[in-house]
């Protein structure tokens, strides 16, 4: 694993113990590069993964290194993006899609390979959020899990008053990219997507995804969209005991079709 500054600061220190770091309090932008294993044939696509936490914190280990460690054995190079928090020493509500363009610029200077955007849970936001973007670097997809893609929006909360989210940077943000709302056309993905949630999830009710799939009714966009009755919020890679567990490989022949496309 290689860091790789993305801003000025001191390195970003996690707690706890591996394979459960958390970054509580990030003081740089960083990509954490996890190349596919030297040995094996040449990456087919690169990955940048968002890790969840509610910008709050990053659960770094859980939802960023094991998502990356995964999809090296898909055949991707993986970055796995530390961004800095919305409110958090005062940095502006919008500061991880900033840390996010600045991996998509760094990125955009190795040679070219397909490029997915992979996030769970807020960083799922992130991810839809980065999928927005119009950048140099066009994504082939967006693997998207329990994410709180756009009823966090004071005007499309579920449940219908919902309280708004502290700090108020964090809320602006939801406020400014409700992802896949039809009427809300720059929260729209400019790539395919595929989705992966809980039915019975009462942290990221499935309105969120159900937003975002008439969203792609309405103005024809391509998402695949799996809803597991079994599943708690949080599954990604370990909590697999359901029929959740089919959601890796659903997503890997998912994943192989954009890199062939």
């Amino acid at each position: 694993m290689t860091v790789i500054p993305l801003s000025p600061g001191e390195p970003n220190a996690f707690e706890g113990d591996a394979p459960d770091r958390i970054c509580r309090r990030p003081t740089r932008a960083e990509l954490h590069a996890y190349p596919c294993a030297e040995d094996a044939t040449p990456a087919r696509g690169r990955a940048l993964v968002y890790a969840g936490g509610g910008y709050l914190q990053l659960m770094h280990d859980k939802e960023g290194v094991e998502i990356a460690q995964w999809l090296n054995t898909l055949g991707l190079d993986a970055y796995v993006l530390v961004h800095r928090l919305p409110g958090q020493d005062g940095h502006a509500a919008d500061i991880a899609l900033q840390d996010g363009l600045r991996a998509l610029d760094h990125l955009a200077t190795l040679p070219p390979l397909p490029l997915l955007h992979v996030g769970l849970s807020s960083g799922g936001h992130l991810a839809g959020v980065m999928a927005c973007q119009r950048h140099k670097l066009v994504s082939a997809g967006a693997v998207i899990a329990y994410a709180p893609l756009n009823a966090n929006h004071r005007s499309h909360k579920f449940p219908p008053g919902k309280p708004d989210f502290p700090p108020p940077e964090k809320q602006a943000f939801y406020d400014a990219w409700p992802i896949g709302i039809a009427t809300e056309p720059h929260g729209l993905p400019q790539c395919p997507v595929f989705l992966a949630y809980a039915l019975h999830d009462p942290i990221v009710p499935i309105q969120h995804a159900l937003n975002l799939v008439v969203a792609a009714q309405q103005h024809s966009l391509d998402v695949e969209a799996h809803v597991f009755p079994q599943a708690e919020h949080g599954f990604a890679l370990r909590g697999l005991a359901g029929t959740q567990g089919q959601w890796p490989v659903l997503a890997a022949r998912w994943i192989a079709d954009r890199l062939a496309s």
